[in-house]
């Protein structure tokens, strides 16, 4: 992967790619692996990019698919490992992302939803639109809306301690 296309293409949106690996790994070492295979996923697609949607768009989804890709390998094969090389010195400061007690409360209780619904539960709180969402996730708009409403009552349910 060159350094250009990391500096340019990745890192700036490198925090969109944190927060979707963050919902669908369980340690610290699952994340970075599952960062790893986001950018070089990204770097050997980006020829397939046609420039129908947003840049971020496109890296939502591939982020998306991607984890859930791996999250399913990992169902199959317990005993899957990875080997991951060192990260950039830019992105490891910012993946120390088991640390924060209150995050890990929200991410827990957005782990117990369902594939589908934690992908839409992180656009949403990264203020995406109804539209942006759905265009995403390969839906409607007003699917979208209903789907927000049930989670957020899911979310909260959970953090409260009335469902696990």
């Amino acid at each position: 992967m060159s350094s250009d296309f990391y500096q340019s293409f990745i890192l700036p949106y490198s925090g969109i790619i944190i927060k979707i690996c963050r919902a669908y790994s369980n340690s610290q070492e699952d994340f970075e692996d599952y960062y790893q295979e986001v950018c070089l996923q990204m770097w050997r697609s980006k020829d397939s990019f046609s420039g129908n949607s947003e840049w971020s768009t496109w890296i939502y989804r591939l982020s998306l698919n991607v984890c859930l890709t791996l999250l399913k390998k990992e169902k199959r094969k317990k005993d899957q490992y990875f080997v991951s090389d060192a990260l950039p010195d830019e992105v490891t400061e910012n993946m120390k992302v088991f640390s924060d007690e209150s995050l890990n409360e929200l991410y827990s209780a957005i782990k117990k939803l369902s594939e589908t619904d934690r992908a839409v539960i992180l656009l949403y709180l990264e203020e995406k639109s109804y539209q942006e969402i759905a265009a995403i996730m390969g839906t409607n708009t007003n699917n979208i809306g209903v789907r927000i409403k049930r989670i957020k009552n899911r979310l909260k349910k959970i953090l409260d301690g009335k469902i696990n």
